[in-house]
């Protein structure tokens, strides 16, 4: 018998830092398919944003799996996002973490 975790539910939290504001959103997913919907369902929300960083994790395997920095400086956000899933031991998610840029460069220095 094959134990995983994953999310129940839709969920969200919002952060600010310096000017930039940042939301995130916890999505259950089965497929990637499915990842696809919700990035579209966020970025219709969200069309303004400076950024739309994301990553998932599928199956029980959890051998699919991405993370995209939509900008961001290669490796900072959907690595990080990525990387946070798995500290979790999570699968069948997707997390996509909106940001709006307040004017200050923040995270990776060149």
């Amino acid at each position: 018998m094959n134990v995983y975790y994953t999310i129940e539910k839709k969920s969200t939290a919002e952060y600010k830092d310096r000017g930039s504001k940042f939301l995130a959103y916890a999505f259950p997913v089965r497929s990637a398919e499915q990842v696809k919907e919700c990035l579209q369902e966020v970025k219709k929300e969200h069309p303004k944003a400076t950024h739309h960083c994301y990553a998932y994790r599928l199956g029980t395997d959890g051998l699919q799996y991405r993370a995209v920095d939509d900008g961001e400086p290669a490796g900072s956000a959907g690595k990080p996002i990525l990387g946070q899933i798995d500290s979790k031991q999570l699968t069948d998610v997707l997390v996509v973490v909106v940001r709006y840029f307040g004017g200050t460069l923040l995270g990776v220095p060149d």
